[in-house]
Protein backbone atom coordinates (compact mmCIF):
# COMPACT_ATOMS: atom_id res chain seq x y z
CA UNK A 1 0.00 0.00 0.00
CA UNK A 2 1.48 3.41 -1.17
CA UNK A 3 0.33 5.09 1.92
CA UNK A 4 0.55 3.10 4.95
CA UNK A 5 0.35 4.78 7.78
CA UNK A 6 -0.36 7.78 6.55
CA UNK A 7 -3.26 10.63 7.63
CA UNK A 8 -4.66 12.38 4.61
CA UNK A 9 -6.77 15.31 4.80
CA UNK A 10 -9.09 15.98 1.88
CA UNK A 11 -10.98 19.38 1.60
CA UNK A 12 -14.54 19.17 -0.67
CA UNK A 13 -14.16 15.40 0.48
CA UNK A 14 -17.62 14.55 -0.73
CA UNK A 15 -17.92 16.09 -4.05
CA UNK A 16 -16.86 13.63 -7.28
CA UNK A 17 -12.98 14.14 -7.47
CA UNK A 18 -12.61 14.64 -3.33
CA UNK A 19 -14.31 11.39 -2.94
CA UNK A 20 -12.45 9.40 -5.54
CA UNK A 21 -10.04 10.65 -3.94
CA UNK A 22 -10.32 9.89 -0.56
CA UNK A 23 -11.25 6.77 -1.52
CA UNK A 24 -8.23 6.38 -3.58
CA UNK A 25 -6.19 7.38 -0.22
CA UNK A 26 -7.80 4.92 1.60
CA UNK A 27 -7.57 2.02 -0.53
CA UNK A 28 -3.88 2.75 -0.46
CA UNK A 29 -3.76 2.53 3.43
CA UNK A 30 -4.10 6.52 4.67
CA UNK A 31 -6.90 7.40 7.79
CA UNK A 32 -8.81 9.64 5.81
CA UNK A 33 -10.12 12.89 7.27
CA UNK A 34 -12.78 14.45 5.57
CA UNK A 35 -14.01 17.65 5.22
CA UNK A 36 -16.13 19.82 3.85
CA UNK A 37 -19.80 21.90 4.13
CA UNK A 38 -22.22 18.76 3.92
CA UNK A 39 -21.86 16.35 6.27
CA UNK A 40 -24.30 13.82 4.74
CA UNK A 41 -22.17 13.95 1.66
CA UNK A 42 -19.32 13.07 3.30
CA UNK A 43 -20.64 10.52 5.67
CA UNK A 44 -21.59 8.61 2.45
CA UNK A 45 -18.41 8.91 1.59
CA UNK A 46 -17.06 7.84 4.44
CA UNK A 47 -19.43 4.60 4.57
CA UNK A 48 -17.68 3.62 1.29
CA UNK A 49 -14.48 3.84 2.95
CA UNK A 50 -15.33 1.57 6.31
CA UNK A 51 -17.11 -0.87 3.95
CA UNK A 52 -13.82 -1.42 2.47
CA UNK A 53 -12.18 -1.60 5.39
CA UNK A 54 -10.48 1.83 5.22
CA UNK A 55 -10.35 4.50 8.11
CA UNK A 56 -12.40 7.46 7.62
CA UNK A 57 -13.58 10.45 9.65
CA UNK A 58 -15.95 13.46 8.62
CA UNK A 59 -16.20 17.13 9.58
CA UNK A 60 -17.79 19.92 8.47
CA UNK A 61 -15.70 22.63 7.68
CA UNK A 62 -16.19 25.91 5.31
CA UNK A 63 -12.65 26.00 3.80
CA UNK A 64 -13.20 29.67 3.42
CA UNK A 65 -13.45 29.79 7.11
CA UNK A 66 -9.87 30.70 8.36
CA UNK A 67 -10.77 30.05 11.76
CA UNK A 68 -12.84 26.93 10.68
CA UNK A 69 -9.91 25.27 8.34
CA UNK A 70 -7.07 26.18 11.71
CA UNK A 71 -9.81 24.30 14.02
CA UNK A 72 -9.80 21.55 11.94
CA UNK A 73 -6.30 20.83 11.31
CA UNK A 74 -5.05 21.12 14.56
CA UNK A 75 -7.67 19.02 15.81
CA UNK A 76 -7.13 16.68 13.38
CA UNK A 77 -2.90 17.14 13.97
CA UNK A 78 -4.23 16.45 17.99
CA UNK A 79 -6.01 13.35 17.14
CA UNK A 80 -4.08 11.73 14.27
CA UNK A 81 -0.73 12.53 15.49
CA UNK A 82 0.42 14.04 12.64
CA UNK A 83 -0.92 15.57 8.56
CA UNK A 84 0.84 13.43 6.12
CA UNK A 85 -1.08 14.34 2.77
CA UNK A 86 -3.69 17.66 2.31
CA UNK A 87 -5.57 17.65 -0.78
CA UNK A 88 -7.91 20.65 -1.79
CA UNK A 89 -11.24 19.65 -3.77
CA UNK A 90 -13.60 22.50 -3.39
CA UNK A 91 -15.87 24.04 -5.67
CA UNK A 92 -15.34 27.11 -7.21
CA UNK A 93 -18.70 28.54 -8.16
CA UNK A 94 -17.49 29.40 -11.66
CA UNK A 95 -19.84 30.66 -14.59
CA UNK A 96 -18.70 29.39 -18.05
CA UNK A 97 -20.04 28.76 -21.46
CA UNK A 98 -20.20 33.03 -21.81
CA UNK A 99 -17.95 35.03 -23.59
CA UNK A 100 -15.43 37.82 -21.18
CA UNK A 101 -17.05 40.87 -22.74
CA UNK A 102 -20.51 39.19 -21.64
CA UNK A 103 -19.25 38.27 -18.06
CA UNK A 104 -20.26 40.46 -15.01
CA UNK A 105 -17.18 41.36 -12.74
CA UNK A 106 -18.21 39.10 -10.39
CA UNK A 107 -18.87 36.26 -12.08
CA UNK A 108 -15.23 36.35 -13.69
CA UNK A 109 -13.83 37.03 -10.25
CA UNK A 110 -15.63 34.73 -8.27
CA UNK A 111 -13.97 31.58 -9.19
CA UNK A 112 -10.76 33.76 -9.01
CA UNK A 113 -11.30 34.54 -5.27
CA UNK A 114 -12.51 31.23 -3.73
CA UNK A 115 -9.77 29.26 -5.64
CA UNK A 116 -6.83 31.51 -4.23
CA UNK A 117 -8.90 31.81 -0.27
CA UNK A 118 -9.45 27.91 -0.25
CA UNK A 119 -6.08 26.83 -1.15
CA UNK A 120 -3.97 28.95 0.56
CA UNK A 121 -5.92 28.12 3.94
CA UNK A 122 -5.87 24.53 3.80
CA UNK A 123 -2.35 24.25 2.19
CA UNK A 124 -0.68 26.76 4.64
CA UNK A 125 -2.70 25.26 7.56
CA UNK A 126 -1.38 21.89 6.70
CA UNK A 127 2.23 23.64 6.09
CA UNK A 128 2.52 25.18 9.19
CA UNK A 129 2.25 21.58 10.68
CA UNK A 130 3.92 19.53 8.22
CA UNK A 131 7.00 21.64 8.37
CA UNK A 132 7.26 21.48 12.15
CA UNK A 133 7.24 17.55 11.10
CA UNK A 134 9.81 17.81 8.76
CA UNK A 135 7.66 15.81 5.94
CA UNK A 136 4.05 16.40 4.52
CA UNK A 137 2.62 16.89 0.84
CA UNK A 138 0.22 18.89 -0.72
CA UNK A 139 -1.55 17.84 -3.71
CA UNK A 140 -4.06 20.80 -5.37
CA UNK A 141 -6.37 20.30 -7.97
CA UNK A 142 -5.65 22.92 -11.25
CA UNK A 143 -7.14 21.68 -14.98
CA UNK A 144 -6.36 22.15 -18.59
CA UNK A 145 -8.09 25.44 -18.46
CA UNK A 146 -4.90 27.26 -17.03
CA UNK A 147 -3.17 26.59 -20.16
CA UNK A 148 -6.79 26.85 -22.93
CA UNK A 149 -8.09 29.30 -24.53
CA UNK A 150 -10.93 30.16 -26.41
CA UNK A 151 -13.26 27.81 -24.74
CA UNK A 152 -15.43 30.36 -22.91
CA UNK A 153 -14.35 29.54 -19.12
CA UNK A 154 -14.62 32.28 -17.32
CA UNK A 155 -12.87 33.55 -14.23
CA UNK A 156 -11.78 29.47 -14.05
CA UNK A 157 -8.97 29.61 -16.30
CA UNK A 158 -7.57 32.25 -13.88
CA UNK A 159 -8.50 30.33 -11.05
CA UNK A 160 -6.23 27.33 -11.94
CA UNK A 161 -3.16 29.38 -13.30
CA UNK A 162 -3.36 30.87 -9.60
CA UNK A 163 -3.47 27.43 -8.20
CA UNK A 164 -0.58 26.35 -10.11
CA UNK A 165 1.41 29.91 -9.42
CA UNK A 166 0.83 29.03 -5.76
CA UNK A 167 1.95 25.04 -6.19
CA UNK A 168 4.84 26.70 -7.37
CA UNK A 169 5.44 29.47 -5.01
CA UNK A 170 4.99 27.28 -1.60
CA UNK A 171 6.65 24.22 -3.01
CA UNK A 172 9.77 26.84 -2.87
CA UNK A 173 8.91 28.17 0.23
CA UNK A 174 8.62 24.46 2.03
CA UNK A 175 10.74 22.30 0.58
CA UNK A 176 13.57 22.40 2.64
CA UNK A 177 11.04 21.19 5.68
CA UNK A 178 10.77 18.14 3.92
CA UNK A 179 7.40 18.85 2.37
CA UNK A 180 6.37 18.60 -0.87
CA UNK A 181 3.73 20.59 -3.53
CA UNK A 182 2.46 19.49 -6.70
CA UNK A 183 -0.83 19.75 -8.49
CA UNK A 184 -2.77 18.01 -10.59
CA UNK A 185 -4.10 18.55 -13.81
CA UNK A 186 -7.11 16.80 -15.89
CA UNK A 187 -9.11 18.52 -18.48
CA UNK A 188 -12.84 17.73 -18.31
CA UNK A 189 -13.73 14.84 -16.48
CA UNK A 190 -16.66 13.20 -17.82
CA UNK A 191 -18.03 11.63 -14.99
CA UNK A 192 -18.07 13.87 -12.66
CA UNK A 193 -20.27 16.50 -15.34
CA UNK A 194 -22.58 13.89 -16.76
CA UNK A 195 -25.04 16.96 -17.73
CA UNK A 196 -22.34 18.31 -19.82
CA UNK A 197 -22.12 15.09 -21.56
CA UNK A 198 -25.90 14.58 -21.66
CA UNK A 199 -26.89 18.29 -23.29
CA UNK A 200 -23.17 19.00 -25.28
CA UNK A 201 -22.42 15.35 -26.51
CA UNK A 202 -20.74 16.98 -29.88
CA UNK A 203 -19.00 19.04 -27.54
CA UNK A 204 -17.29 16.73 -25.20
CA UNK A 205 -16.58 14.30 -27.94
CA UNK A 206 -14.90 17.06 -30.02
CA UNK A 207 -13.03 17.43 -26.42
CA UNK A 208 -11.64 14.18 -26.44
CA UNK A 209 -11.12 14.00 -30.59
CA UNK A 210 -8.36 17.29 -29.40
CA UNK A 211 -6.50 15.18 -27.18
CA UNK A 212 -3.90 12.95 -28.14
CA UNK A 213 -5.29 9.92 -26.29
CA UNK A 214 -8.61 10.45 -28.18
CA UNK A 215 -10.51 10.49 -25.20
CA UNK A 216 -10.61 12.18 -21.83
CA UNK A 217 -9.72 11.96 -18.24
CA UNK A 218 -10.89 9.02 -16.34
CA UNK A 219 -12.11 9.77 -12.60
CA UNK A 220 -9.88 6.70 -11.74
CA UNK A 221 -6.86 7.91 -13.00
CA UNK A 222 -7.13 11.46 -11.36
CA UNK A 223 -7.43 9.69 -8.05
CA UNK A 224 -5.01 7.59 -8.50
CA UNK A 225 -2.29 9.46 -9.53
CA UNK A 226 -3.08 11.82 -6.48
CA UNK A 227 -2.13 8.42 -4.43
CA UNK A 228 0.99 8.04 -6.24
CA UNK A 229 2.02 11.90 -5.50
CA UNK A 230 1.48 12.02 -1.98
CA UNK A 231 3.29 8.62 -1.82
CA UNK A 232 7.26 8.07 -1.15
CA UNK A 233 6.94 6.49 -4.59
CA UNK A 234 6.46 10.47 -5.64
CA UNK A 235 9.28 11.46 -2.83
CA UNK A 236 11.39 13.78 -5.72
CA UNK A 237 8.20 15.26 -6.95
CA UNK A 238 7.32 19.03 -5.83
CA UNK A 239 6.47 22.37 -7.85
CA UNK A 240 5.48 19.87 -10.65
CA UNK A 241 1.72 20.37 -12.20
CA UNK A 242 1.01 16.77 -13.30
CA UNK A 243 -0.51 16.95 -16.74
CA UNK A 244 -3.58 14.35 -16.97
CA UNK A 245 -4.96 16.15 -19.92
CA UNK A 246 -4.58 12.72 -22.25
CA UNK A 247 -2.69 15.02 -24.13
CA UNK A 248 -4.75 17.96 -25.01
CA UNK A 249 -2.08 20.28 -23.23
CA UNK A 250 1.78 19.09 -24.39
CA UNK A 251 4.26 20.37 -22.01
Amino acid sequence: MLLRGKNALVYGGGGSIGGAVARAFAREGASVFLAGRTLANLDKVAADIAAAGGAADTAQVDAHDPEAVEAHVEEVARKAGTIDVCFNAVGLNDVQDMPLVEMSLQDFITPVTEAARTHFLTATAAARRMTAQGSGVIVMLSSSAARESGFEMGGFSLACAAIECLTRSLAGEVGRHGVRVVALRPNLIPETHPEISESHPQAVQALAEGTALGRLSRLAEVADTAAFVASDHAGAMTGAVVNLTCGAIVD
